[in-house]
This record gives C-alpha cells, structure tokens and sequence, in this order.
C-alpha cells in the first residue's frame, strides 16, 4: 500500500515527502482497536506517532505515545505537532518497564505494535533494531506492564506474527489477562494468515474470532472489509 495519500482529515501526509512512515500493522490496528469509552490511551513504541495520530482522531481520548528510541521519538514529536489533535497528544521517550514502575497513571485503552523478530539477523542500524527485535521488549514483559497500568476495565490490544500472537494469548491468559477479540489477518486469497489482531482483557468474556482479507485476487485489489475498515484513513484506496 505504498505511494498512496495517508488522511488524517485535514492532516495528510505523503509517504515518500514525509517523515510519516505508514506501516500496514500499524493502519491495521489503529483503525480495529475498539475505542468505546476510553478517555486515556497508551501507545507503546510509537515510532512515528502512527497509531497514536489514528486512535486520536477517531475519539476524544488524551493519548500518550512512549518510545525508548531517541529518533523515533523525534520524528513523532514533528508529525504530531502538526495534527489537529496535537493538544490530546503526549509524548514520553523512556521504555514501558520503566514508566510502569514509576507512573500512578492508569489506562483505559493500552495498544502496542510492538516489535516481533526473536533471534533473527539484528541490522547494524540500532535504532531499527529496537523497533523489530524483541531484545528490548520481550512480549511477556509488554504484557506484564501494560497490565500494571491498566484500569479494571481497560483493555490492551496488539497486532503480532501468527505465532509470536498465539504465545501471548497463553501467556496472558496465564496472568488473567484474556483474549476477548482475535482477528487473523490474511494478505491475500488462498494466503495463510500472517498477522493476529488480539484484545485482552482483566474481565473474562468468550472470545469472538473473526478474519481480514486484505487483498483479492490482484495486487493492490482491496477486499470490501479492508476497505471499510480504513477508509478514513486513505484518499486513495
């Protein structure tokens, strides 16, 4: 989905002019998150602002973006502060770990894309690095503080590789944190899924399962579903 205007209202961005990288992961969850009541979101590794922009235009929400990279955090400073939101949006460089021990704040959305390659080629580029590889956020710590910083009725969700995605289910669950929505994402007809959309939850409720199709039968093809999932979002679709 590249080379395409990226609509924020009356914020657009161009990907190849801008410093706004738009990620297929990261429109995913910005546009599936369930946003109900929420009144304080938490989006951690923010990167770009990405999500942080989204959940911020679809509610009224104050939202709060954390990184623990310098440069990610500079480049979301510069794209937020041009948003019609920028006054709801908050930005803190410093890692989950340690802003969930010292904060007494509490959320009532939290929503990471967070990193997922473990044990893999680690790119020179450090900064890369922290945003793909888990050697700084192992999932189970992600899991672990988001749920310190959560209210009794808030909720966590995550997009994550297939079974990287499942492995947290288990683990959450194990801390009674439970997965109340699961959505397989599939790239494309006759494709497995490659991506996992989960929702936890302190309150146990049956998990509802469904699917995504992205693309039909050819390239830049976009399934009814996709489309209406993020359609504010895209001039062009």
């Amino acid at each position: 989905m590249s080379n395409q205007f990226f609509n924020f209202k009356q914020f657009t961005v161009y990907q190849d002019k801008c410093a706004m990288k738009v990620g297929i992961d990261g429109v995913l969850l910005g546009s599936w998150t369930p946003i109900n009541d929420a009144k304080k979101i938490l989006d951690i590794g923010t990167g770009t602002g990405l999500i942080a922009l989204m959940l911020a235009q679809r509610s009224d929400a104050k939202v709060l973006g954390i990184d623990i990279d310098k440069n990610a955090f500079l480049q979301a400073t510069e794209n937020i502060k041009n948003a019609p939101w920028s006054n709801r949006i908050t930005l803190l460089e410093n890692s989950i770990q340690e802003y969930s021990e010292s904060t007494t704040k509490r959320f009532d959305l939290i929503v990471s894309n967070p990193p997922y390659f473990v044990n893999s080629f680690k790119s020179p580029s450090e900064s890369r690095t922290k945003a793909r590889h888990t050697d700084f956020l192992l999932h189970e710590d992600l899991i672990i503080c988001s749920k310190r910083i959560l209210t009794i009725t808030g909720r966590i969700c995550l997009i994550l590789p297939v079974i990287e995605g499942f492995k947290c289910v288990d683990f959450g669950e194990r801390n009674e944190l439970f997965c109340t929505k699961l959505v397989k994402v599939i790239p494309k007809l006759d494709a497995a899924p490659k991506r996992i959309m989960i929702e936890f939850s302190q309150n146990y409720s049956k998990k509802v399962e469904s699917e995504i199709l992205i693309e039909t039968e050819n390239r830049h093809s976009y399934s009814e579903e996709f489309t209406q999932l993020v359609k504010d979002f895209y001039i062009k679709l």
